[in-house]
């Protein structure tokens, strides 16, 4: 069994690392940026807390520089999994709350590994398809996107959208990565690997699901649960490709701690297509309780673009290396609204 640090530790994503790594009988140090979220995860894990198999430290500015310092101190570190980054878009300005987390808390864990940690052998990113995506090709169907693609995002397009900014940050944050890992300078001694995923949906881990607290990509669910979406469903947007968070969670301990030849390569974590259409009409059939707020077999919206008004994409490498079967889209959403109940929705 490894001995891991999962950044994060209290993110949607970062949660059901820790559930699964946990379950398969690892050793975790996790950070939270506060002691009340911390005391959260304790109380989830009783056992494995007083064991010293679950060890929660707090990282409460992961933009600080030093932030990681200490925590990568931790003896006998084998693999990080890095998935501490802001995403959401309550920010006012995007390169102090998005662009700087995102690339200061990447590149500083790094140097602290490099420094630190010599007993790191590979690192995890968790990155996105919005470091992927090309946004002046998002609805071209002669494009397509796969582990190789970059956004070319700069800097200075943070300013032009709010989606923009993310898409910056995450693209930003992971060239980074990869050039912190290629400059003999910095003296790593890891390998790194990043994890892509588009849209990001699945249940929310027990001690997580506050529904005020729900993550962005989850949103969507809440909206339609409470009525929202009642007279019409409204666009899926450009980002019409999904994966469920179990897999992603999956995904990166399978390039973390089983699979060597997953160093060095960007995962591209995609299930399939899927529309909010389909989403309305997934929970109606499941879930006729919610009828009288859910929109009809008639209520217009969500469809998927036409073939010919979409990009395509291209995962078979990252599904060979990993050889995951991924949840499907029906499983998925049922899990979902069947937590978010348990949650009070």
């Amino acid at each position: 069994m490894a001995n891991v640090l999962l950044t994060g530790g209290s993110g949607f994503i970062a949660a059901h690392i820790l559930e699964q790594l946990l379950a398969k009988g690892h050793k975790v140090v996790t950070t939270v940026r506060s002691e009340d979220k911390a005391a959260k995860i304790r109380e989830a894990y009783p056992a494995q807390a007083a064991s010293g198999d679950l060890t929660v430290a707090i990282v409460p500015d992961i933009a600080q520089p030093d932030a990681f310092d200490e925590v990568v101190r931790t003896p006998g570190l084998e693999v990080v999994l890095h998935t501490a980054s802001p995403f959401h878009f309550k920010w006012k300005d995007p390169k102090k709350e998005l662009v700087d987390p995102a690339v200061i808390g990447t590149t500083s864990i790094l140097r602290a590994i490099a420094r630190s940690a010599p007993s790191v052998r590979r690192v995890v990113v968790t990155s996105s398809f919005a470091a992927i995506l090309d946004e002046a090709h998002i609805w071209d169907p002669s494009t397509t996107y796969s582990e190789s693609s970059w956004n070319p995002v700069t800097l200075a397009d943070i300013h032009n959208s709010p989606a923009t900014a993310y898409r910056a940050s995450k693209t930003l944050a992971e060239r980074a990565a990869w050039e912190f890992v290629k400059d003999p300078a910095n003296g790593a001694k890891f390998d790194l690997v990043t994890v892509n995923p588009p849209m990001v949906f699945g249940p929310v881990v027990h001690y997580l699901s506050s529904l005020e607290s729900i993550n962005t990509s989850n949103e969507r669910f809440l909206d339609c649960l409470r009525g929202k979406w009642r007279e019409e469903i409204p666009s899926t947007g450009p980002a019409i490709i999904w994966i469920d968070v179990r897999d992603v969670a999956l995904a990166h301990i399978k390039a973390g701690l089983e699979i060597p030849e997953a160093g060095g390569k960007r995962l591209f974590t995609v299930s399939g297509l899927f529309s909010n259409s389909e989403l309305a009409a997934v929970i109606r059939k499941n879930f006729p309780e919610y009828a009288e707020l859910l929109p009809t077999a008639d209520t217009k919206g969500g469809e998927l673009p036409p073939e010919e008004g979409r990009f395509r994409y291209d995962n078979s490498a990252t599904t060979k290396l990993l050889g995951i079967d991924w949840i499907g889209f029906e499983k998925s959403v049922v899990d979902t609204v069947k937590s978010l109940k348990k949650a009070g929705a």
